[in-house]
């Protein structure tokens, strides 16, 4: 469990600046909420794989790993759209 945990975190962490990277234009978030998108996302896409039966497989879960980043994707696009702009 714990384990599990820590991973999500590595792997929230590099997930959520993916997800950052790849949305066109600038966020206005920081990198901390980033990362922590990037978590939770994780999280989330880990348990829809587990339900979809595709978390645990030999080797890299890459289509848990690409649903993870869909997530990220959604979740930093939909909180750098809520906060208001510097400029």
């Amino acid at each position: 469990m714990i384990g599990s945990i820590i991973s999500a975190v590595i792997i929230g962490a590099i997930i959520g600046g993916l997800a950052r990277l790849i949305l066109p234009g600038r966020q206005n978030i920081s990198w901390g909420l980033t990362v922590i998108v990037g978590i939770v996302a994780a999280l989330i896409g880990t348990l829809i794989a587990y339900w979809l039966g595709f978390a645990n497989t030999r080797g890299i879960d890459w289509w848990e790993h690409i649903l993870q980043l869909v997530l990220a994707i959604i979740g930093v696009g939909a909180v750098a759209s809520r906060r208001p702009s510097s400029q």
